[in-house]
């Protein structure tokens, strides 16, 4: 359930070198960077008069290609470069000063002359990474430009994804090159449900059982979500009936810890609503069943000594995952991944860059999905979406992945102002 590659920016220099030693030239690789970028502009933007501003190194060559490719267009450029006392702004602007590989700010006196001449410009293009902008780990090294249009080479990096670096890339244009990387690291890719076959019935398209805490409104919706998310059976286990929930959902009052043994149980959830009931959560861990933990049932574990776990799958957001892990170093993807290795889990590092990582060191980043997320419930409607993927057959990777993805699209399939019940109805 993963898509493009992303490579780290030592990554991304092995792909060079391979490609260099194997008897590509670098300007060669110049020249296809250069050109590429130049038609994605030009495709983009139009005939606009020109800035290209040239940093030192590999992505200074490739706007120097991309000004003399505009220029054989028609187009009006000039090329600034760092020792250039001043630049004359333009309504294009192409920023090839550092992109890829920048380990310290900016100088001030070029920062300020960057965001000048982006504030003047009425298009504005990173060439790479937006010049300010660290690799791999989606911080700001100085401040930063909003962009219209980032053109990045053979693969996307993780800053193109990992906030805050990623609000700043506008529309992203990856250009194919000719040169190839290997990473455990991708983009979450696009899922759909596993069709049905006509040999299918309910059980055989997955069983999810999910624990009611509590707050019965969060349960629901994550019984609603696996229900629209594909599962052939959801069973909502609550001391009491819950209101709100389709009636195709199996509810029977009274034990929640009834039928646990059921081996059909495909996934079985338990979190969403869960306050103090910490016999939901024991059930859940001594059961042989695949466990989806998320909420209550991650605020309780981060008060015990963390177990290890064989088949689940934790979706803490970030304050959940400072209490569970406390303060670790490292970017988004290597906590995430440091987490997983510790707990045995598939860890869902939620927020406005979802990272999702495997004991196994397999990792992936979210696209970019609604604001509108930040609403009560929406992680509860991920949760059973998860737990249907899960259920569905799919393995605890994978099936967060997907769920990751569908609650994203799902989210702008809802349109702005959406609240969480009508997530679940775009599912």
């Amino acid at each position: 359930m993963t898509g493009r590659i992303i490579l780290t920016a030592a990554e991304m220099r092995a792909a060079e070198e391979a490609a260099i030693a194997a008897g590509t030239p670098v300007e060669e690789l110049m020249e296809r960077a250069g050109k590429a970028a130049a038609e994605a502009i030009w495709r983009y933007a139009g005939p606009l008069p020109a800035l290209v501003l040239c940093g030192p190194g590999n992505n200074g060559g490739d706007g120097q290609v991309i000004g003399r490719e505009l220029r054989a267009r028609g187009i009006k450029v000039r090329v600034g470069t760092l020792g250039d006392p001043r630049w004359e702004p333009a309504p294009l602007l192409i920023d090839a000063l550092f992109g890829t590989g920048l380990s310290r700010p900016l100088d001030g006196a070029i920062a300020k002359r960057l965001l000048a001449a982006a504030g003047e410009a009425r298009v504005r293009v990173a060439i790479d990474l937006p010049s300010g902008a660290a690799t791999d780990d989606g911080s700001l090294l100085s401040a930063v430009p909003d962009y219209d249009l980032t053109i990045t080479f053979q693969t996307l990096k993780p800053s193109h994804l990992l906030q805050p670096a990623a609000r700043h890339m506008g529309r992203i244009v990856v250009a194919d090159i000719g040169i190839a990387g290997t990473s455990k690291l991708a983009e979450i890719g696009p899922a759909a449900p596993r069709e049905p076959g006509p040999d299918d019935h309910k059980y055989s398209r997955g069983l999810v059982t999910v624990l009611a805490g509590e707050m019965p409104g969060a349960s629901a919706l994550a019984a609603a979500s696996a229900m629209r998310a594909g599962a052939g059976v959801v069973r909502l286990q609550a001391r009491e009936f819950v209101h709100g929930v389709p009636a195709a959902v199996i509810q029977s009052p009274g034990d929640p810890l009834h039928r646990l043994d059921d081996q059909r149980i495909g996934a079985l959830l338990v979190g969403p609503g869960l306050v103090a009931d910490e016999i939901l959560l024991d059930a859940a861990l001594a059961s042989d069943r695949p466990l989806v933990l998320d909420a209550g049932a991650l605020t309780l574990l981060a008060a015990r000594a963390m177990p290890r776990f064989e088949d689940a799958i934790l979706t803490p957001h970030e304050g959940e995952f400072h209490r569970l892990f406390g303060e670790r170093p490292g970017s988004k993807v290597e906590r995430a991944r440091a987490a997983a290795a510790q707990t045995g889990a598939v860890i869902v590092y939620k927020g406005a860059d979802t990272v999702v990582a495997a004991p196994d060191g397999r990792a992936a980043i979210r696209p970019p999905a609604p604001n509108w997320l930040a609403t009560a419930g929406t992680g509860d409607v991920l949760a059973g979406i998860i737990a249907a993927m899960r259920a569905g057959g799919l393995d605890a990777f994978d099936a967060a992945c997907a769920g990751v993805w569908r609650h994203g699209r799902a989210a702008e399939r809802a349109g702005p102002g959406f609240i969480a019940d009508d997530v679940v109805d775009c599912l």
